[in-house]
Order: C-alpha cells, then sequence, then structure tokens
C-alpha cells in the first residue's frame, strides 16, 4: 500500500530565497555598524595643557561695517576707507579660516555702488557669511 504525502500547494510554501536576502542584508549591516562603533572609541590619554589654546566651538567675533547715507564706511563705529576695510576683511579670514560673521548695515539712501563694493570686498576675501540688514517693511497706506 502506497503512502501518498501531500506536499500543499505553492501557495503554502515559504519563499527562501527573499528570506536568505534579508537575512545576509541583516548580516552585513551589523557587522559595518560594528566596525564603525569600534572606530568611534577614544584611546584613554591625556593632551597636554596649552596656556594659548582654544575651545573650536568659539565662534568668531562679528564684523559690523555701516554704510552711511553719503556712502562712508564705518567699522566698529570708526570710519575706515574701502582698502582699510579689505585689511581688516583679509585679517579676519587669516586668524578665523574664513568664518567671520559680516554684517553689512546701509542707509536706504546710500548708494548702491558702496554696498556692491563692501559686498565685493567680503568676496574678495574669501569671506562666505556676510548678509545684509533690513528693517521690517510697513505696508503703504498705515
Amino acid at each position: 500500500m502506497a503512502v501518498k504525502i501531500k506536499k500543499g500547494s505553492e501557495m503554502m510554501q515559504i519563499p527562501v530565497i527573499p528570506l536568505v536576502d534579508t537575512v545576509f542584508n541583516l548580516l552585513i549591516f551589523f557587522l559595518v555598524a560594528t566596525k564603525v562603533a569600534e572606530a568611534e572609541r577614544e584611546l584613554p590619554l591625556t593632551p597636554p595643557d596649552a596656556s594659548e589654546a582654544q575651545a573650536l566651538t568659539v565662534r568668531p567675533k562679528e564684523l559690523v561695517v555701516n554704510i552711511d547715507q553719503t556712502g562712508n564706511l564705518f567699522l566698529a563705529n570708526q570710519p575706515v576707507t574701502l582698502r582699510e576695510l579689505d585689511l581688516a576683511l583679509n585679517t579676519a579670514f587669516v586668524n578665523n579660516h574664513g568664518r567671520t560673521p559680516v554684517t553689512i548695515r546701509a542707509d536706504e539712501r546710500s548708494k548702491w555702488k558702496v554696498v556692491v563694493a563692501v559686498l565685493n570686498s567680503c568676496e574678495k576675501n574669501k569671506v562666505r557669511q556676510y548678509h545684509l540688514t533690513t528693517r521690517e517693511s510697513v505696508p503703504i497706506g498705515k
């Protein structure tokens, strides 16, 4: 007497290949994550003291350039020429590795040519963190 074994339908079988792929991907992920976690550990060191050392998170002092209505430039409330401004921006770039923020404040009646010259000076001296200040606009008719 022959024994008949029911193998079931195709729909009842577990798809093995996608399961193996998923397990393989998880294995690779955990191997890579373990290597990264090991690489981030710090060695137990005692660094030497330095009297002039500064923390890396120290924000450089902001430079404020003011332009009055006649086109005169002021840096830290001191009148300067465009050449002196160039020198100050270049010094700030050298001392702070290009991280010095510059705020440009211009009177609304100042000459646009002077504002563009200050912007050009920032670009020439590799100052990338500069912005122009404005005031909140008041709707017309109020």
